[in-house]
């Protein structure tokens, strides 16, 4: 086979090229990765994901102290990952979205391949 049936072969098998969202789409992915750039970020959406919770119930189950808890909520509060309801003295935060706990546990799975 010659140098150029082999290029036409090898163009003709290349996967399409995709398509690229607005750069205000990849913005605020790029924010939202951010936002979950912290284990004990990552740590808050994994206890979210099986229900709602406060915050003496997150400082409770991850064992950390509650203003570094309240701290990384305000995180993801601001970046749009959790929201927070009052429920008496106290405000019960969930998940806005289980698409963001999915991200969570794909890259969680991925880290214990290694």
């Amino acid at each position: 086979m010659t140098i150029e049936a082999e290029a036409v072969r090898h163009a003709a098998h290349r996967t399409p090229v995709a398509a690229v969202p607005p750069k205000e789409i990849l913005a605020g992915a790029g924010d939202l990765l951010r936002a979950l750039a912290a284990p004990v970020r990552i740590a808050i959406v994994l206890q979210l994901r099986e229900s709602p919770r406060s915050v003496h119930e997150l400082v409770e189950a991850l064992a950390f102290s509650q203003p570094l808890v309240s701290q990384h909520l305000r995180v993801l509060k601001a970046a749009g990952v959790v929201h927070g309801e009052r429920a008496g003295r106290e405000v019960v935060y969930s998940l806005v979205d289980e698409h963001l706990s999915h991200i969570v546990i794909d890259a969680v799975a991925h880290a214990e391949e290694d």
